[in-house]
């Protein structure tokens, strides 16, 4: 330990011991229910302590990641709690998160995905036209520069940019058939080139 930690540590241990006292001594009429409060307490600390120090080893499997084995060219996705695959990818320098969709035929901005990734909306012309389950929504195709999930590049990548309304940016099978191999598996989704 060095210094700053015994420091902070001994100071740690007067705060709970003065508050501990003060604690005791206000409710000294009723013993036996400070003591209960106090246990629940202390039970409460030492749990979110222990949640605190397990959370590495169980963030897995409260909160699926993506995995990039970047020397094989694959990329492992696990299926959400709400049973979609989410992949996060960067175009140009910007991280965005895409629901994985087989039945869409391209890759598919939101339009606030779209300005985030600093695609200027105003020069897009929206011309195309997509049928959505909201309906008929107009599209304007661009190209983003570098398309990266971690070490996993593509340059020069067509997107199109959806002007209706859009809960978040759809991956569809324009970029999932850039891998040799596609597989769902128990719970994960495996692209491999």
């Amino acid at each position: 330990m060095t210094g700053d930690s015994i420091a902070s540590l001994v100071y740690l241990i007067l705060l709970v011991s003065v508050l501990g006292g003060y604690f005791l001594i206000a409710n000294r009429q009723s013993a036996g229910t400070t003591a209960r409060h106090a246990t629940l307490w202390g039970l409460i600390f030492l749990g979110l302590i222990a949640g605190f120090g397990l959370w590495s080893d169980i963030r897995d499997d409260v909160v699926p990641r993506q995995t990039v084995f970047a020397d094989e060219g694959r990329i492992e996705i696990p299926k959400s709690p709400d049973g979609h695959f989410y992949i996060t990818a960067t175009l140009n320098d910007t991280p965005v998160r895409f629901v994985v969709d087989t039945g869409a035929t391209d890759i598919v901005l939101s339009q606030s995905d779209a300005n985030a990734v600093g695609i200027d909306m105003s020069r897009l012309i929206f011309s195309g036209r997509a049928s959505t389950a909201n309906g008929l929504v107009e599209t304007a195709v661009t190209e983003i520069d570098r398309f990266a999930v971690e070490e996993i590049v593509d340059r020069d990548v067509r997107v199109w940019v959806n002007r209706g309304e859009m809960d978040g940016s759809l991956l569809g099978m324009a970029y999932i058939s850039r891998f040799d191999r596609f597989e769902i598996s128990g719970n994960r989704l495996v692209l491999e080139r």
